[in-house]
């Protein structure tokens, strides 16, 4: 399993901007999909977005789709999640996560937290109204 360090959550008033990191352990980041899930107070970790291993393909939840950007820098094993245009309800902890499974990155299977093998221990997004 790869190691996964997630920095760069606050708290952020509505309309504003964060940038996530993620970083992983190991030689062979670029053989991973990388996920960000994020998780609410009192609902289930849910799917935000995935990204291919070249980072040429990614995926979006419908609820973050243009105003959220996932990236990654394989020469620095680090995954990236950008985000704009905050709301209140983008309140959560987020959680990058690594697959080392060959998932085609627009595909149901991408969103399942059950397709990845590592997680991080979270970092608290907070969006005031």
């Amino acid at each position: 399993q790869v190691q996964l360090v997630e920095s760069g959550g606050g708290l952020v008033q509505a309309g504003g901007s964060l940038r996530l990191s993620c970083a992983a352990s190991g030689r062979t980041f670029n053989s991973y999909v990388m996920g960000w899930f994020r998780q609410a107070p009192g609902k289930e970790r849910e799917f935000v977005t995935a990204i291919g291993r070249s980072g040429a393909a990614t995926y979006y939840a419908d609820s973050v789709k243009g105003r959220f950007t996932i990236s990654r820098d394989n020469a620095k094993n680090t995954v990236y999640l950008q985000m704009n245009s905050l709301k209140p309800e983008d309140t959560a902890v987020y959680y990058c996560a690594a697959s080392t499974r060959p998932i085609p990155v627009a595909s149901a299977t991408v969103r399942g937290r059950r397709s990845y093998d590592s997680w991080g221990q979270g970092t608290q997004v907070t969006v005031s109204s």
